[in-house]
């Protein structure tokens, strides 16, 4: 129940006989009980030497303190009042002068204060990422001790020790000892170490579906070898989430979430909208919610606190409560220690200890976060307001400062789903669990925020900033092997049938996909036939490889084509010149002096799909040194050449120079009988400038900043821009919770604008910022004013692609270098369907699986979806081998239902009904 104001400064009025000796110089009430008496605070100046005064009250014992010289500040206590009520008291000194005074007093507000022991992990940041390792796993060490020690002390006071996420807790397993392991599954369970189930702070906007449920799975199997369950999760330092990260903690059973952000820098208005202001976040489905509690100052409030917890404090922060209108009796507080990756601080448990042995109220308890939020949610639950939409991040835009890596790690997220597919497609061999446990927590690394050193852009060159640059782009690397490794284990093994080629699809619906073979794959020749004897039209391209379009791949099942010499089916060539391409369905248009696309439209369709008003077209390459778009750039001159021209594809080459690369390359692909456009866009990067005077934070907050868009002003009139995130589909604007960032977006793996009778899918496969309306990401450095965010977006039709960046002062990259590729998709259509976008970009993403044939490949569907409404996030082999993980996602606007038909005896349930943008995760077991 919400009640009244507890405790207010209070002025006090007095007289005195004379000045002699200690002076009374005001009085108020604090915010404490003891039982039944109410603390109030005396404050004296004493000019003379020491002395004793004693202190009366009625209903109050008397209280005869020492005085020394100077001022003072004493605390006694009077009745508790139940109303707001003036309390008369006297103060009299060994002389027998008589000060008399009065206060005023409201009631105390009989509060619970818990308090989250834990240590902010930064995998590196401040010093190399091993160090970072050994350190929280001797603070895991350490609070198991410090939780041992203080078993004894009274309720409340005993030492938690939160593990802020899991990853501590699994370097502690692989690398301790057996009976330290020992000891800390037993800590689990006596309820001195508690789990909290996001793996490590990652930057959720980032995270590709499977890899967002990947991030609160291991937190499970940590929490069953102690026979228990994690029912809660921190995140520290990251300001803003993606929505289907709901959806993710649901799958995971996880209910309660402590989001504390950094507490100043580049966090738009986060604390000032959440901050001690808890609420339900719901899910895009709308079936599952979370609680989430901002605490005060985020996690770093012990920061700022050297000398620990203290009386001050407590007055201070009950005051910030009733400046707030917190209007519950139940609080939390994060206590992180004295810095980032900072050791337990046990002095909490004696400061406890202590205080509740003197004070009755406020009474403090250190937990986990699972009881603090539980008692609350069991006291206020039914009162909290509830928020539905993305919660979207403002640090996810540093991933551009490595684009490279970033989009290898995009890529080696759809291959691990791939391969984990393979592996319940094939069954070949035992299912190499650890393996892909590993794979996906070298992917997570990578997706985890802290990017590189304090330094990074200071000091760019320094050994400190290489040495962890290297650490944090082997998490992609390894990730990216770790897949390819799995991907080909997977397949059948033995020896190679001759001239001889399987295609596999791993998707839940059947597969249409153009087929590139290497020259070495298809040294037999040019004609392509399937097991039935249809012979396929073929092109050998300028690179050697031969080009086909391999038609209705089953759904997890695979097809044999054969590779020889013989007649090949003749087929018109696609229409192509100098500026455009056309194969019947899109024509494509090319500027012959920009290279962008001036013209894109499906000849079924009645519309124009460019903004022509726009300066500009698709694809515009926008470079923009600094901050000031009056400085945007647009690449020099361009010469187009007809790259491929054939029956199977026809591609036009766009090469120019451009700002900030050596050269840059486009270009645009048409496929026979598709009705999309793909472009690849190849820049030879140059580095930016770097700090001319290492350690000169000035000049690296602000100078030597670039960035690069590509332009997509689209004409679809009166068109709805929808943006794909992990498990959701999102409108800017409207499908965004107060505190959301909206100088830029992340997107999954598309972007949508449609009207009623028409609009365009845009496909991204590995650049995930977007700037939506203009380019609004211009904000450099360090921002601490919640004033300069954008507060607003209005309805656009325009979309650019915020490719890359080093916007950051610290933390990210300052410059990258190289060759540096981006793909998109553009897919004009009739009216908005989700479920073709979703599967235009999830084949994009996943392509079609080219093997050498081996063996007997699997032609049924290992299962079979009646219903093609929803799509497959996740198919695989349960760890234990006894049964088959299904996660259906139904991307479309209304309930629907599906039967399974699995190619092999099942158990379990053979029909599932899903919800609008809603996922479910099934095990099926074998029989």
């Amino acid at each position: 129940m919400k009640k009244s104001v507890s405790i207010l400064f209070f002025s006090i009025l007095f007289t005195a006989a004379h000045s002699q000796g200690p002076r009374l110089d005001s009085a108020r009430g604090l915010p404490f009980l003891a039982k039944s008496m109410q603390s109030v605070a005396l404050y004296l100046s004493n000019p003379g030497d020491s002395t004793t005064i004693t202190i009366r009250a009625k209903g109050a014992p008397d209280l005869t303190l020492g005085v020394g010289h100077g001022a003072r500040q004493l605390e006694f206590f009077v009745p508790e009042v139940k109303k707001p009520t003036t309390v008369p008291f006297t103060l009299a000194t060994a002389s027998g002068t008589l000060t008399k005074g009065k206060v005023d007093l409201t009631p105390v507000r009989k509060m619970t204060i818990y308090i989250l022991p834990h240590s902010h992990n930064d995998i590196g940041y401040t010093e190399i990422q091993t160090n970072v390792e050994r350190k929280q796993m001797n603070n895991l060490l350490t609070g198991i001790d410090y939780a041992r020690r203080t078993k004894d002390y009274p309720a409340g006071a005993r030492f938690v020790w939160n593990l802020e996420g899991i990853y501590a807790a699994d370097l502690f397993l692989h690398r301790m000892s057996e009976q330290q392991r020992q000891d800390f599954i037993n800590a689990v369970k006596d309820g001195g170490v508690a789990l909290n189930g996001m793996y490590v702070n990652t930057l959720t906007g980032l995270c590709r579906p499977e890899e967002l449920l990947q991030l609160f799975h291991r937190g499970g199997e940590v929490a069953a070898l102690a026979g228990m369950k994690v029912d809660a999760a921190m995140i520290s330092d990251v300001p803003g989430y993606t929505w289907g990260t709901v959806t993710a903690m649901a799958q995971a059973g996880i209910k309660y979430f402590s989001a504390a952000p950094n507490y100043f820098d580049r966090i738009g208005d986060i604390l000032q909208q959440w901050e001690d202001k808890p609420f339900y976040w719901v899910s895009p489905s709308g079936k599952e919610k979370v609680l989430v509690w901002i605490p005060y100052k985020g996690y770093a409030l012990s920061h700022g606190m050297p000398q620990g917890l203290s009386k001050k404090f407590v007055d201070e922060y009950i005051a910030e409560l009733k400046r707030k209108n917190f209007n519950y009796d139940i609080s939390y507080i994060r206590w992180s220690g004295h810095g980032d990756n900072a050791v337990p601080d046990i002095t909490i448990s004696d400061f406890v200890k202590e205080w509740n042995t003197t004070y009755t109220w406020p009474k403090f308890i250190i937990s986990s976060t699972s009881t603090a939020f539980s008692a609350f949610e069991q006291k206020y639950g039914s009162q909290l307001p509830q928020e539905k939409g993305d919660w979207t991040g403002y640090w996810e835009d540093g991933a551009a400062s490595s684009a490279f890596e970033t989009a290898e790690n995009r890529a080696t997220s759809y291959r691990l789903s791939q391969a984990e597919a393979l592996w319940a497609m094939t069954g070949t061999g035992s299912y190499p669990a650890d393996k892909v446990r590993a794979a996906w927590k070298n992917t997570i690394l990578y997706s985890e925020h802290t990017w590189g050193a304090d330094v990074s852009v200071t000091r760019p060159l320094s050994q400190k900033t290489m040495e962890q640059w290297i650490i944090k782009k082997s998490y992609a690397t390894e990730a990216d092997s770790l897949s390819l490794q799995l991907l080909d284990s997977a397949l059948p093994q033995g020896a190679s049938i001759p001239n001889s080629i399987d295609i596999y699809n791993t998707n839940s619906w059947p597969r249409t996909d153009l087929i590139l073979l290497s020259h070495k794959a298809s040294a037999a020749g040019d004609k392509v036939t399937d097991a039935a004897g249809n012979t396929f039209p073929s092109q050998r391209l300028s690179t050697g490889e031969l080009a086909f379009v391999a038609k209705d791949i089953p759904a997890f099942a695979s097809r044999r084509y054969f590779i020889g010499q013989g007649a090949i089916p003749r087929s018109a060539a696609i229409s192509i010149d100098k500026n455009s391409i056309d194969n019947g369905i899109i024509k494509v248009v090319i500027d012959p002096t920009t290279g962008a696309i001036t013209s894109l439209k499906n000849k079924s369709i009645d519309n124009e799909f460019v903004d022509t008003d726009s300066s500009g077209g698709l694809n515009d390459y926008l470079f923009l040194p600094g901050n000031n778009l009056k400085d945007l750039q647009r690449n020099g001159p361009v010469t187009i050449t007809v790259k491929e021209q054939g029956p199977v594809l026809a591609e036009l080459r766009i090469e120019s120079k451009a700002p900030g690369v050596e050269k840059l390359v486009r270009d645009i692909r048409l496929v026979n009988g598709f009705d999309y456009v793909e472009m690849t866009n190849v820049l030879d990067k140059l580095p930016a400038e770097l700090d001319p005077h290492p350690g000169d934070y000035r000049w690296a907050n602000l100078h030597g900043k670039e960035s690069l868009n590509f332009g997509f002003p689209f004409h679809v009139k009166e068109g709805t821009m929808r943006l794909d995130i992990p498990m959701a589909i999102m409108q800017p604007e409207k499908d965004q919770i107060p505190g959301s960032c909206k100088n830029w977006l992340e997107v999954g793996s598309w972007a949508d604008v449609s009207n009623a009778d028409h609009g365009i899918t845009w496909v991204t496969l590995d650049a995930p910022l977007v700037e939506v309306g203009g380019i609004t990401a211009t904000l450099l450095g360090g921002q601490s004013n919640p004033a300069v965010w954008r507060k607003h977006i209005e309805p656009t039709q325009k979309l650019y692609s915020w490719a890359l960046n080093n916007h950051w002062e610290t933390n990210y990259r300052a410059y990258q270098d190289g060759i540096i590729t981006f793909r998109y998709a553009l897919q004009p259509h009739r009216a908005y369907d989700p479920v073709a976008s979703t599967k235009l970009a999830t084949g994009l993403s996943q392509p079609l699986i080219i093997t050498e044939a081996k063996g007997e490949a699997p032609t049924t569907p290992r299962v079979q979806l009646s219903n093609q409404q929803l799509v497959a996030l996740v198919l695989k082999p349960s760890t234990d081998g006894k049964a088959w993980i299904l996660t259906l996602f139904n991307p479309s606007e209304q309930t629907q239902s599906t039967t399974l038909s699995w190619n092999t005896p099942v158990g379990g349930a053979k029909t599932i009904t899903v919800a609008p943008q809603d996922v479910i995760t099934l095990r099926v077991e074998k029989q």
